[in-house]
C-alpha cells in the first residue's frame, strides 16, 4: 500500500479571502507513485469584491515559502496556449532557483494549441533544468484509463505533437520523473536532514536533563531545596565577597564589588563635602562660648562647648548615612531577588516562597543596620578623641596664625577687613572688632579643633561604614540567608516548601511532556529516514 499525501490550499472561496491553514488529504493504493504533493493557490494579481487588497502579496509569500527551501521540487504547470517567458510562475521560480536544477515544468491543453509547442520545450528560453512533460487533459466525463489512452493517440498520431520526443510526453512519463527527482532529491539532502534530526535530539534531550527531576519523596525535595539554597549561596558568596563576576559577565549591576566600592566612595565625597559656610566667621563658636562660660581662668576652653559644636555638626550630617545603609541594602535586596530567581527558576512551586524569605531577611537586616548606623553616628556626640598624630601636627600649624588673626582684627592702625590662612581665604573679621582678644584667642583656637577634628570623625565614620558593611554581607551569605530559608520552607507551619515541590508545576510539567514528545516524534523520523537509505540502496 503507497501512501500519496496532497495538501490543498484554499484560494478565494466564499468570503473571498485566502488562508495559509492546510487541507491534508491521504490518498493510499496500491501501484501508484510514493509521493508528497503541495498545491498551491493560483497566483491573482487584481483583487475583486471582497478579496483584501494585499490579496497577491499574501498568496506570493505563500507560494514563496514553499518553494525557497533546497529540499522542494519545484513543478511548474503551465498551459501550452500562453508565452513561457511572460509567466508568473516561472519568474517567481526563478528568483529561488535560478539555475532551474530543481524545477520541473508541466505542459497541460498540449491539444489545444499544438503549433510551435515543439519548439518551446526544446528551446527552454526560461531555464528549466529538469526539463518538461507535456499533457493532454481530461474531457467530459472521460476516466482516468480512457483519459490515458487518449493521451497516449494524440501524443503518437497527432502530425505536430507526435514530433515530441515520446520520454516527454504523457502522465506516465510525469509520474516517473517525479520519482526519479524525488529520489535523486531524497538522496541529496538525507545527510542533512540526518544532522538537523540529529542536532535536534541532542538538543532537546539537554533541555530535558536541565528540567528537575520529578520528586516522589521528602527525602529527594529537601536535597533539591539544599541544593537551590547552596547554589544561591555560592553565587552571592562569590559576586557580593569575592569579586567574581564571570557568572554575569555582561549584567554590570551584577558585578557587585565594584557597585559598592562606587557607592561607598560617592558617599565618602559627599559626606565630606565642604559644608556652607556661616556668613559671619567665627560667630558661632563665640556664641557657644558664650553661653557655656563658667567661673574660671578665662583661658581655658569649655570642653561642654567643644562637645556642643561637634554635635550640632553630627546633627547636620546624621541622615546621609542612615540613607546610605538604606540604599545598600536595598541594591543587595536586587541582587539577592536575582541570584534566587536564576536558581528556582525551574521551581516556581517554591520560587515565590524564597524570595518572600528574601524579602523579610532584607527587611530585617536593613532596620539592624539602620540601628547600627545610628549608633556610629551617636557615639561621635559622647566624645572627642583620636589616637592621630596628625591631628595635634595640624592643629599646632594653625595655632601659630592665632596671633596674626588677633592682630589683624585687633590693630590700632589701619585695620584689614578680611584674612587669609591655610584652608580660610579671605573671611570678613570687621564684625570681630567688639570682642576681647582673649575671646577671640579662645573662638579661633576652638574653630581650628573643630575644623581639624571635623575631619577625622568623618573619615572615622566611613571606615566604620566599610567595615560593618563587609562584615554584614558576610554573615548575611555565610549564615542569615541559608538558616533563614531552612526554617521558614522546612517548618510546615511557615508554608511547607518541602511538600510544594513534590507538585510538579503545571509549566514544568507541560514543558517535559513537550520535549518529552518532541523526541520521540524526532527518533521516529530518523527510522523514517533510515527505512528511505535502505530502500534506496536496495
Amino acid at each position: 500500500m503507497i501512501k500519496n499525501l496532497i495538501k490543498i490550499y484554499y484560494g478565494p472561496g466564499s468570503r473571498k479571502g485566502i488562508s495559509d491553514s492546510p487541507l491534508t488529504l491521504h490518498v493510499k493504493k496500491a501501484g501508484v507513485p510514493d509521493l508528497t504533493m503541495v498545491d498551491l493557490p493560483g497566483i491573482t494579481r487584481v483583487p475583486v469584491k471582497g478579496q483584501p487588497e494585499n490579496i497577491y502579496e499574501q498568496i506570493s509569500g505563500m507560494i514563496m515559502s514553499y518553494i525557497e527551501p533546497h529540499e522542494s521540487i519545484i513543478l511548474n504547470v503551465l498551459s501550452a496556449t500562453v508565452d513561457f517567458t511572460t509567466c508568473e510562475s516561472i519568474r517567481m521560480s526563478r528568483q529561488v532557483d535560478k539555475t532551474g536544477e530543481r524545477t520541473l515544468t508541466v505542459v497541460t491543453k498540449a491539444d489545444m494549441a499544438p503549433e510551435g509547442l515543439l519548439q518551446k520545450v526544446t528551446a527552454d528560453d526560461v531555464s528549466i533544468g529538469l526539463g518538461y512533460v507535456c499533457e493532454r487533459n481530461r474531457v467530459g466525463e472521460e476516466t482516468y484509463k480512457e483519459a490515458r489512452e487518449e493521451e497516449d493517440l494524440l501524443f503518437k498520431t497527432h502530425p505536430m505533437l507526435s514530433m515530441i520526443d515520446e520520454n516527454i510526453v504523457g502522465f506516465p512519463v510525469l509520474a516517473h520523473k517525479l520519482i526519479q527527482i524525488q529520489t535523486t532529491m531524497i538522496a541529496r539532502c538525507l545527510p542533512e536532514i540526518v544532522r538537523k534530526i540529529n542536532q535536534k535530539m541532542e538538543t532537546a534531550d539537554v533541555d530535558l536533563k536541565k528540567l528537575p527531576m520529578v520528586m516522589v519523596s521528602t527525602g529527594e525535595a529537601l536535597m533539591t531545596l539544599m541544593d537551590i539554597i547552596g547554589s544561591a549561596k555560592k553565587s552571592l558568596l562569590r559576586i557580593l565577597i569575592q569579586g567574581d563576576f564571570s557568572e554575569f559577565p555582561d549584567n554590570q549591576k551584577m558585578h557587585c564589588t565594584a557597585r559598592l566600592a562606587d557607592m561607598l566612595s560617592k558617599f565618602s565625597d559627599d559626606l565630606q563635602a565642604n559644608p556652607k559656610q556661616p556668613t559671619e566667621f567665627l560667630m558661632n563658636e563665640i556664641k557657644v562660648l558664650d553661653e557655656c562660660k563658667c567661673v574660671g581662668l578665662p583661658n581655658f576652653i569649655p570642653r561642654s562647648a567643644f562637645l556642643a559644636i561637634l554635635s550640632q555638626h553630627v546633627d547636620d550630617i546624621q541622615v546621609k548615612p542612615v540613607e546610605f545603609i538604606k540604599k545598600i541594602w536595598d541594591y543587595i535586596e536586587v541582587v539577592l531577588s536575582s541570584v534566587i530567581t536564576k536558581y528556582s527558576e525551574n521551581f516556581p512551586q517554591i520560587q515565590s516562597s524564597i524570595k518572600r524569605v528574601g524579602r523579610n531577611l532584607m527587611c530585617k537586616i536593613k532596620e539592624q543596620s539602620v540601628d547600627r548606623v545610628i549608633q556610629i553616628v551617636e557615639m561621635e556626640k559622647l566624645t572627642d578623641y583620636t589616637c592621630s598624630p596628625e591631628y595635634m601636627k595640624s592643629w599646632t600649624e594653625k595655632i601659630e596664625e592665632q596671633k596674626r588673626f588677633v592682630d589683624a582684627v585687633l590693630c590700632d592702625g589701619q585695620r584689614p577687613s578680611s584674612f587669609s590662612m591655610n584652608g580660610f581665604a579671605n573671611v570678613k573679621i570687621s564684625h570681630l572688632r567688639e570682642y576681647q582678644a582673649h575671646l577671640l584667642q579662645q573662638a579661633f583656637d576652638m574653630k581650628m579643633r573643630i575644623v581639624l577634628y571635623w575631619k577625622i570623625v568623618l573619615r572615622r565614620i566611613v571606615d566604620n561604614l566599610a567595615l560593618y558593611l563587609q562584615l554584614s554581607v558576610k554573615y548575611l551569605v555565610n549564615t542569615q540567608f541559608q538558616k533563614e530559608i531552612v526554617v521558614e520552607m522546612v517548618d510546615p507551619e511557615g508554608g511547607g516548601g518541602v511538600e510544594k515541590l513534590l507538585e510538579e508545576s503545571p509549566l514544568i510539567a507541560s514543558k517535559r511532556e513537550k520535549l518529552k514528545n518532541s523526541i520521540k516524534v524526532l527518533k521516529e523520523s530518523k527510522d523514517a529516514v533510515a527505512a528511505i537509505v535502505d530502500q534506496n540502496y536496495e
